[in-house]
């Protein structure tokens, strides 16, 4: 409850600091997406996060999309529980023979008595980033795409703000082998909110190139699309072309658009400049305040890769510092 309040006095500070007839700059024009929430301050995809996130006057909140049992679309990062829930501990004998708890084994009921903590390695229970908010510590909960979309839109009316969603359709072929179309059932929950048009603020993304161009083909959506890309097979021209056949963006990994440094200045490759040579927004995943990689400091990565190599916009679990740089 205490993290909730913080949320919501956060979100006031920040609602109210910043007024409408702040002019804008070329540098606020960078597309900010909230990866996961503000999940550099608390446990990725719980309320709390995307509270947080919200009062960060992001352009949209990530939701992750994994299928319940009973076919509720799950906000979270992966098919499995056990890397983020206690799910170990409250229900120890449903694991699958891999050892793994798979959230599609369970009911949308069952899943909410869950607790969420901040993510760690199941085999050693060691925090993945050891400096965020303290595993095990408070309470926090699942919840679902209808959830977080009437929260998300609920804060929309009661601010006059207009913050989007970016909902990714997680591991479709692994529900498509169970019996689950995923992208169906999320298209549909969209379509019931008022997502269906590009000029909707939702922006649909998944790595399965197959399914997000049934997504535009077969079900028919109208709503922007971006492929998410991580292999270089997918930066070559060709392959883009195809891309531009029924997307409207590229996701890229942020290492797949640097090349080398040389006497202190990056190259790039010419995935950015191919793509908007064919029209393609470029949205790189994901700026770490705490995972610098080959950067000396967090501005140089955000002035690097947002300027220099010319990205529309990135996904961060900062999106506050992201925002502060850019609003310089």
């Amino acid at each position: 409850m205490r993290i909730v309040i913080f949320g919501i006095i956060t979100l006031f500070f920040f609602c109210c600091k910043r007024t409408e007839n702040q002019k804008k700059t070329r540098m606020q024009t960078k597309v900010i997406v909230a990866h996961r929430g503000a999940s550099g301050y608390l446990p990725e995809h719980t309320t709390e996060a995307k509270v947080m996130a919200y009062a960060m006057q992001p352009d949209y909140i990530e939701q992750d999309l994994v299928l319940s049992k009973d076919d509720v679309p799950i906000v979270i990062h992966d098919i499995y529980l056990g890397d983020v829930t206690d799910v170990a501990e409250k229900y120890s004998s449903r694991k699958r023979e891999d050892g793994k708890y798979y959230v599609i084994d369970f009911t949308y009921e069952e899943l909410k008595q869950l607790n969420v903590s901040e993510r760690f390695n199941p085999k050693t229970g060691k925090q993945f980033y050891p400096n965020r908010f303290p595993k095990g510590k408070s309470k926090f909960r699942l919840h679902s795409l209808e959830e977080e979309i009437e929260l998300i839109q609920g804060l929309n009316i009661s601010t006059g703000k207009n913050i989007g969603i970016y909902p990714e359709i997680k591991n479709p072929a692994f529900h498509n082998a169970n019996g689950k179309d995923i992208s169906k059932i999320v298209v549909n929950i969209l379509a019931d909110y008022g997502y269906t048009a590009k000029k909707d603020n939702c922006i649909l993304q998944c790595f399965d190139a197959k399914e997000l161009e049934r997504i535009r083909k077969e079900l028919k959506t109208d709503l922007f699309l971006v492929q998410l890309i991580e292999f270089p097979k997918d930066q070559s021209k060709a392959r883009l072309e195809h891309f531009v056949t029924y997307a409207n963006g590229i996701g890229p990994w942020y290492q797949q658009i640097l090349d080398q440094k040389k006497e202190g200045k990056w190259t790039f490759t010419k995935l950015v400049e191919d793509a908007h040579e064919l029209g393609l927004k470029v949205h790189t995943y994901t700026l770490r305040a705490d995972q610098l990689g080959k950067f000396s400091t967090f501005k140089e990565k955000i002035k690097v890769l947002l300027f220099e190599a010319n990205v529309d916009g990135c996904f961060t679990d900062f999106p506050d510092k992201v925002k502060e740089l850019l609003d310089i």
